[in-house]
């Protein structure tokens, strides 16, 4: 008898488990930035949900011949740590969730916690 209600709890946790979204994995929020617009123009880029622990290079800034973004606002959940160059490398810095950043911050790419 007791086995029986050990594999039914066990099923149970396992059931739950699955169940739960896999929002573990996103940093849920938005992770704004400036970035420099065709025209010549600062432009808003954003970031929804980014994918914790892994680079993200801002498309708008990955290449060296393109001004950096700048600015960042970070109104995720999680810390993010903004990278001068692309592929999370260089000099960084770490923004708290709700942090910001002044336009003297620039960066290529950031990763969340």
């Amino acid at each position: 008898m007791r086995l029986r209600h050990t594999l039914a709890a066990a099923a149970g946790a396992l059931a739950l488990l699955v169940s739960v979204p896999g929002s573990a994995s996103a940093a849920e929020g938005e992770f704004g930035y400036l970035f420099t617009g065709m025209d010549g123009r600062p432009t808003k880029g954003m970031l929804v949900d980014p994918p914790s622990g892994q680079c993200v290079t801002l498309p708008e800034a990955a290449g060296e011949y393109v001004p950096p973004a700048h600015s960042p606002r970070n109104g995720t959940s999680s810390w993010a740590t903004v990278f001068k160059d692309a592929d999370c490398e260089g000099d960084y810095y770490t923004l708290r969730p709700g942090g910001s950043a002044s336009s003297r911050l620039k960066l290529r790419s950031v990763v969340f916690s």
